[in-house]
């Protein structure tokens, strides 16, 4: 079995900078302050299991769900690249963050690995909407092994950082971290055009067309 080295480059970037675990440590950060480093490891792990649970439910079953309510690949694929694309001009402008970090400051609860680490912040609705799009653009096990692989390297990278992100923050600061993100949102910006002119040509239109 030949593996595809592109596909599998597209859905790392694609999962990664959708996920964006470096813009993710400075919020687990301020979620988790003042907690013991005992306690913040056992946060980490279930926020990720959590995810990996959601995640993995939409790559089994989103595409029958579509199916089920009337929507082609294709312009779930065109209305998925629109979303990427939204998140990129956050991204782009800084308006992920500040939402992100509303989000986490309307926490009131002690434990925040349900609500809002693995929902919305890691297993978000770019993140949902980009494991369909790429289960979709590659059907069968091969494309399957490959999607929850390369998803399943994402998160532990995101466990990874959680676990040292006090360290990344002091080293990368505040400005190293927007640097980072800003260039993300470039890289998700084309691919999410790239995933609405797939669909447009399983649809006759643009030059994949016919």
């Amino acid at each position: 079995m030949t593996v595809d080295t592109a596909f599998l480059i597209t859905a790392f970037v694609t999962m990664f900078v959708v996920i964006d675990p470096i813009g993710l440590a400075p919020l687990f950060v301020a979620l988790t302050q003042g907690m013991p480093d005992r306690a913040r490891r056992r946060i980490a792990i279930r926020a990720t299991l959590i995810a990996a649970l959601i995640l993995l439910a939409f790559a089994g079953f989103g595409e029958a769900l579509l199916s089920f309510i009337g929507i082609s690949m294709p312009a779930f694929r065109v209305a998925g690249g629109i979303l990427l694309f939204l998140t990129a001009l956050d991204m782009l402008f800084e308006r992920r963050t500040k939402r992100r970090e509303n989000q986490s400051e309307e926490d009131d609860h002690d434990d925040p690995s349900v609500f809002p680490l693995a929902i919305p912040l890691i297993a978000g609705p770019g993140a949902i909407a980009s494991v369909i799009l790429l289960m979709g653009q590659r059907p069968g096990l091969e494309g399957s092994v490959m999607v929850l692989g390369v998803t399943g390297l994402v998160l532990l990278i995101v466990m990874g950082f959680f676990m040292v992100s006090g360290l990344i923050e002091r080293a990368l600061g505040k400005t190293g971290i927007t640097v980072v993100t800003r260039l993300l949102g470039m890289l998700l910006a084309a691919l999410s055009v790239q995933f609405v002119l797939d669909g447009l040509a399983a649809f006759g239109f643009g030059p994949g067309a016919g």
